[in-house]
């Protein structure tokens, strides 16, 4: 079989199970499965594919079609222009969060500070590695509940050169943290309970339920982060949390309750207000 053939059988499968945009998905496994990159698939479209390269890509034709996400079948996936390890003990970064990484370094006076950084629920790392890639006098500490995701976290840390730049604490939220810090950053889970059977099945079947529920309101984690931000952020820092739709007035009125006073707001690619800045 022709590797042009199998990129046509393989992006009918994966219409057939639903995916949007079939064709680019199953040119991606196709590479994967292959070991060539984009430039490789154009340059011989009529080579033929060996036994074990036939078998392998279906596999992954066979995983995505089942709606595994590819970024979990790939094992990767790229955050702030850098590779990250992920699997099912994490979530998988997504280019809305990288507002997140914009907000923080333009609040920042001096990227070349010895910057104390905290992330809070670190899950893969993305966010705290992105900001030390950025931050080079910076150290911080990733903080995650889940010692699976911790595993990926460090991985993550050493691969990118940041190991020794970068810690990690399995905890719950602040409890086991002390210190003052003057960078906090923070996504946590703040889906509603109730909404949570109708995401794509993507989420739903393959995501940590754990990183992504957030209580009956969605509100749970805000509550029970806000006292640790207001005890843990450095006068003078800067604290900033990720929100969802609609949620920046309620996560902000929580906030304020502990003394965490609203510096702004910024919105993400699609203009949905993504994340908080806050100050004590």
């Amino acid at each position: 079989m022709s590797r042009s053939k199998a990129l046509a059988q393989g992006a009918q499968t994966l219409a057939d199970a639903g995916l949007e945009d079939p064709r680019s998905e199953a040119r991606l496994l196709l590479g994967a499965a292959l070991g060539v990159g984009l430039e490789g698939l154009i340059g011989a479209p009529e080579r033929a594919l060996e036994n074990g390269q036939r078998q392998h890509f279906e596999a992954l034709i066979n995983r995505r079609a089942a709606r595994e996400p590819a970024a979990y079948i790939l094992g990767q996936r790229e955050f702030w222009s850098l590779d990250f390890t992920v699997n099912g003990a994490t979530l998988i970064p997504r280019p809305d969060s990288e507002t997140l990484i914009e907000v923080a370094l333009d609040g920042m006076s001096d990227c070349d500070a010895p910057h104390r950084l905290l992330d809070f629920g670190t899950g893969s790392g993305c966010l705290l590695l992105a900001l030390l890639s950025e931050l080079p006098g910076a150290c911080g500490l990733g903080v995650d509940i889940s010692p699976e995701a911790l595993a990926v976290a460090h991985g993550n840390a050493a691969r990118l050169g940041l190991g020794e730049r970068a810690r990690f604490l399995c905890g719950d939220w602040g409890r086991a943290v002390a210190g003052s810090h003057d960078l906090i950053v923070a996504n946590p889970p703040y889906i509603e309970d109730g909404e949570m059977a109708g995401l794509a099945p993507e989420i739903t079947r393959f995501e940590p339920a754990s990183a992504l529920a957030g209580g009956p309101d969605g509100m749970a984690c805000y509550r029970a982060l806000a006292p640790d931000i207001a005890r843990l952020l450095a006068p003078g820092g800067l604290a900033v949390i990720e929100v969802g739709a609609g949620q920046a007035d309620a996560v902000a009125a929580v906030m304020s309750a502990q003394g965490l006073a609203e510096k702004g707001r910024r919105q993400d690619l699609a203009g949905v207000e993504r994340c908080l800045l806050l100050q004590r």
